[in-house]
């Protein structure tokens, strides 16, 4: 829990009475970022407001100030929170004129409706107590710190939604479940990552308040810190870009890189490719009321679109998410890239042959991109208890894995937490997320029990139609104009049989040979009039995370469970005793 973050959320005690709850962070966010770029530029304030009087061209003033502060934006206003206080008649005018006079690039306050909150405020005689208590916070870097500080963001953000009673999946992404996402993905380059002067871009479709982003780059500098990552990111919900786009701007990156809008329909990097991506799209969100969009691109695109693959069910919107940052990928002759990406079990199974969702599953594994996938242990996330994983995708794989899957259960690496959040009750510790790394880097030595390296063939399956003869009142098969037996489509059965049944790999034996072996074996011995409907047969891919790490339990003694039921059976007596005493 964020002291940083309780002590600006206590100031929401101001607030009662003209606001309610479910309306402090309209107020508490955009104050938090305002006085957070205020701490930022105090230092060269005067000397900024020099430049501005010399320079009436934005651009050129732009470079200016640059030059002398090496920072991107600026404010040419007269106030800031030490003066604004001085005319008491004139405050809400006076904050309106230095929100306007930011740089271009600090867009952040239109995205809060700032000014109509500043209103507001003031109508209610609110707005000088608030200034007055965000003024005596100190939230320069140099004594907030940039991750304090995103803690203190995602800790007022998860504090208002649960005033809301929403859900804050779309916003926030528990820090522990980012560090082992950042290590997964840099952990076949880390070795490229320690060399003077690189330069990396890193790339976020759904960034949030940009977490993940930010994890990352304190990955990187934490092995070099001479190295410089670019930071890319698209957001949809207006007050996660201002809160992402102003923490960015806050460390010096380029402002322009944090693009608004939905990735899915408006792709804000079209063309461009990446050396890292990531991302944590929401769960089981529709895309319904994007599909036509999303149709017509796909349909427009060409083989070569990002959802040229295939389209999932409208209910659910990951794997557009998936294909997405599939296609963001740096080429392979330009180095490759790699994407790190956290969704649910839906995306391993949902789907049957030749849907939309097992076609993407075949793309991916057909072009050898799925590098590792990794269960994460359940209640990691403040909204939900459901099972996640993390799928780690590589266009460029190390030698040994070329043509190979990782599969890492990591659902016993957790530590207990006290006090929960929300539904999250559970961590992964340093050593926690040393172990997993462990199973990660042994590759094939890895334990059986919890890693296992499959050949991307495994996971394909020929789905069969199995027919049985329609008969007649006599018990006769029915015969078609040609003299064969017609389908009784009551009887039509489907066999899923694997690409590697009878010990087969992918080009040892033919499809026709495979099916004819699996047919004879499983299915004639039973009904020895059917037969395969060989038009209908479909390829399906599906990645069954469970059944390879299933834990067989046997049943509980028949003597141990009589002995608890005559336990629960004595106190139903007793307690109908009681009631008719």
């Amino acid at each position: 829990m964020s002291t940083l973050g309780n002590f600006i959320w206590s100031i929401a005690d101001q607030l009662r009475g003209p606001y309610r709850p479910n309306q402090y962070g309209n107020v508490i966010l955009p104050f938090t970022i305002l006085r957070r770029l205020d701490c930022i530029l105090e230092p060269d304030r005067a000397t900024v407001r020099e430049l501005a009087a010399k320079y009436e061209n934005p651009n050129r003033l732009k470079v200016e100030v640059k030059k002398v502060t090496d920072r991107s934006f600026y404010n040419t206003s007269n106030y800031s929170f030490s003066n604004l206080l001085e005319d008491a008649d004139g405050l809400a005018d006076n904050l309106v004129d230095y929100i306007d006079r930011f740089s271009a690039d600090v867009d952040v306050f239109e995205y809060f409706d700032f000014k109509k909150e500043i209103l507001a405020l003031e109508k209610a005689e609110l707005l000088r107590e608030i200034v007055t208590s965000f003024g005596a916070i100190d939230l320069h870097p140099d004594v907030v710190s940039n991750s304090d500080m995103g803690d203190a963001f995602e800790y007022i953000i998860r504090k208002f939604n649960e005033a809301a009673n929403e859900t804050s999946g779309d916003h926030y992404t528990p820090r522990d479940a980012i560090r082992l996402l950042v290590d997964l993905l840099f952990a076949e380059k880390d070795v490229d990552l320690t060399e003077g002067g690189i330069i990396r871009s890193l790339y976020d479709p759904t960034a949030g308040t940009g977490g993940m982003l930010s994890l990352a780059e304190e990955h990187l500098l934490a092995q070099n810190p001479e190295a410089k990552l670019s930071l890319y990111g698209q957001e949809y919900n207006p007050q996660s870009y201002a809160i992402c786009k102003s923490d960015l701007l806050a460390k010096g990156h380029d402002a322009t890189n944090i693009a608004f809008g939905n990735t899915l329909t408006d792709d804000a990097f079209k063309g461009r490719h990446f050396d890292y991506c990531m991302s944590n799209p929401p769960y089981g969100v529709a895309w319904k009321q994007y599909a036509k969009a999303i149709t017509k691109e796909r349909d427009s695109a060409g083989p070569y679109g990002r959802f040229a693959p295939g389209l999932p069910a409208t209910s659910d919107g990951q794997m557009l998410f998936l294909l997405h940052l599939a296609h963001k990928m740096r080429p392979v002759e330009d180095g490759g890239g790699r994407v790190g990406i956290v969704m649910n079990g839906s995306p391993l199974f949902t789907g049957a042959a030749e849907s939309g969702p097992s076609n993407i599953r075949r793309w991916l594994l057909e072009n050898d991109l799925i590098e590792a996938i990794v269960a994460l242990p359940t209640n990691m996330f403040f909204n939900t208890g459901i099972p996640t994983y993390i799928w780690i995708l590589d266009n460029a794989k190390h030698p040994d894995r070329k043509g190979k899957v990782q599969l890492i259960d990591g659902t016993p690496f957790w530590t207990r937490m006290r006090p929960n959040l929300g539904s999250k009750n559970r961590a992964i510790s340093d050593d926690d997320r040393a172990n997993i790394m462990h199973l990660y880097a042994n590759f094939e030595d890895a334990d059986p029990k919890l890693s296992k390296v499959l050949r991307n063939d495994e996971f394909g399956y020929w789905n069969v139609t199995i027919e049985r003869p329609l008969l007649d009142e006599e018990g006769k098969p029915v015969l078609d104009r040609k003299g064969k037996p017609k389908p009784d489509s009551k009887k039509r059965d489907t066999e899923n049989v694997p690409f590697t049944y009878g010990g087969s790999t992918a080009g040892s034996a033919g499809e026709h040979e495979v099916i004819q072996t699996y047919f004879d074996t499983e299915v004639r011995p039973h009904v020895p009039d059917a037969w395969i409907d060989w038009a209908k047969t479909k390829i399906g891919y599906e990645i069954p995370f469970t059944r390879h790490f299933y834990k067989y339990l046997p049943p509980r003694p028949l003597t141990e469970i009589d002995a608890d039921l005559e336990k629960q059976v004595a106190k139903i007596i007793d307690l109908l005793r009681e009631v008719e005493q």
